[in-house]
């Protein structure tokens, strides 16, 4: 059994940002800024919130006699009697002779894509212990992209408008990084986990490296974008935020409206249809919060009795990388525009330039993780450049229509012609490289290369 070392660090960086949030936010009372106040409060303690609501519905507290554990969570310190309970366990193994065991089958993955199907005894204690890591895992995705990440924006953009840091800022600036790394790092691991339940995962130290890399410029890139943006367009950054954050949101309901599916009831037996409601939604924003500053790789699907999408689409991917760096340029150029005199000993063009190519970074540094240093790459059905061309071959299909329209000797019912054979693309979305393949026949390039 492994020590719940996972546990420990999410424990302590929850606890290490409250605590520094709390201490900031006595200080601002001390000075009087009651609105920065609020909004220090409101980031720590809704996040905080949700998380003993996430802990308590995972380990199902509520159909229990645990008033003890129920009033912990009330007063907010669940994850501290959760870790002692893991720790506990941890440390209860083998001393008490285990009633009964259950047996797990896991498919083991070799060289060239064989596997072989292992056989494992779980106890009652490592059940548990099982249990208390998942929980935690997404504990730390809610903290860090529903609290840290809103959390570093608001401290950051305070530096900027009074012009100056103070050590309570910088510390709770510092631990909501780390929190926010930390939570994407889980997050990548946790989807990785759900879309291959079937087998057994092992994480290389490279893809590890490769994952914080990726989402430590992604992430960073992001924030810095916002917050010198807001800091010259104040009202501006409302739109941005409320339009990124609603399309993320209603995304996953237009496609269950779409799909005509049946209302998701199997979630928890002891809730209602309001309260499965309350939860997708929960789900959703929290979908929503992800996307708002990185690629989420838990992709949401009411339609699917897990909730979560199990094929990995290269295209949507490609797609968001495509449209967030034109997002983030947009907003880099109109900070260019509209710079005050704040930003007069700042060489702009050179801030604009490293901001770009650290989110270009992030990028290369995905395409590695996902190349080299995946765990189950060899049960991908395409590569990454598949889907990368695939995007590129859907930007050019409408080319390849007006150039078949305008040809002398067509008739005028090519173009429509053209739009009835797109129509024909594959429907099955995990044969990404049958959808490559016909959009590059379809495409501009490909005509111009025939003879």
């Amino acid at each position: 059994m492994r020590p719940p070392s996972s546990i420990f660090v999410s424990v302590c960086l929850f606890t290490a940002e409250t605590t520094a949030a709390i201490y900031l936010s006595t200080t601002y009372t001390f000075s009087g800024d009651q609105f920065w106040l609020l909004l220090t409060l409101l980031f720590t303690l809704v996040p905080s919130f949700v998380v003993q609501l996430a802990l308590t519905f995972i380990h199902r507290d509520l159909s229990r006699d645990k008033p003890l554990t129920l009033l912990l969570h009330i007063l907010q310190l669940g994850p501290i009697i959760r870790c002692l309970e893991a720790f506990w366990l941890y440390g209860s193994e083998g001393r008490v002779e285990e009633p009964y065991v259950s047996i797990t089958r896991k498919k083991q993955l070799h060289h060239r894509g064989q596997t072989e199907e292992v056989e494992h005894q779980v106890g009652q204690a490592e059940g548990k212990l099982i249990r208390h890591r998942a929980a935690f895992a997404r504990t730390s995705v809610i903290q860090a992209f529903l609290g840290s990440a809103p959390q570093l924006s608001l401290q950051l953009y305070i530096c900027v408008l009074e012009r100056g840091l103070s050590v309570g800022r910088v510390t709770l600036m510092v631990i909501s990084l780390l929190s926010i790394v930390y939570g994407a790092l889980r997050c990548n691991i946790l989807a990785i986990k759900i879309k291959y339940d079937d087998y057994e995962v092992h994480v290389q130290p490279m893809a590890y490296v490769c994952i914080i890399l990726w989402r430590g410029f992604e992430i960073t890139t992001r924030v810095l974008v916002l917050v010198l943006f807001s800091s010259v367009l104040k009202i501006w950054v409302l739109p941005v935020v409320g339009v990124n954050f609603l399309v993320f949101f209603f995304y996953p309901w237009i496609i269950f409206w779409k799909s005509h599916s049946p209302f998701p009831e199997n979630i928890e037996k002891t809730l209602s249809r309001l309260g499965t409601t309350v939860t997708l939604c929960l789900l959703t924003f929290l979908y929503a919060g992800i996307n708002m500053f990185c690629w989420s790789v838990v992709q949401v699907k009411l339609a699917d009795p897990d909730l979560i999408s199990k094929s990995q689409n290269w295209y949507r991917m490609a797609v968001f990388y495509m449209l967030r760096f034109m997002e983030n340029a947009s907003l880099l150029l109109l900070w260019y525009i509209n710079r005050t005199d704040f930003y007069l000993y700042v060489w702009a063009p050179l801030l604009m330039s490293l901001l770009l190519l650290a989110y270009t970074a992030a990028v290369f540094f995905m395409l590695v993780f996902y190349q080299f240093y995946h765990p189950c790459r060899s049960l991908f059905t395409s590569s990454m450049s598949h889907g990368i061309t695939d995007c590129c071959a859907l930007i050019c299909v409408p080319c390849s229509s007006t150039e078949e329209g305008d040809q002398p000797g067509k008739e005028p019912g090519g173009v429509a012609a053209a739009d009835e054979v797109r129509c024909d693309i594959p429907d099955d979305t995990a044969d990404v490289g049958a959808v490559g393949r016909y959009l590059h026949q379809r495409s501009f390039f490909y005509t111009i290369m025939q003879p």
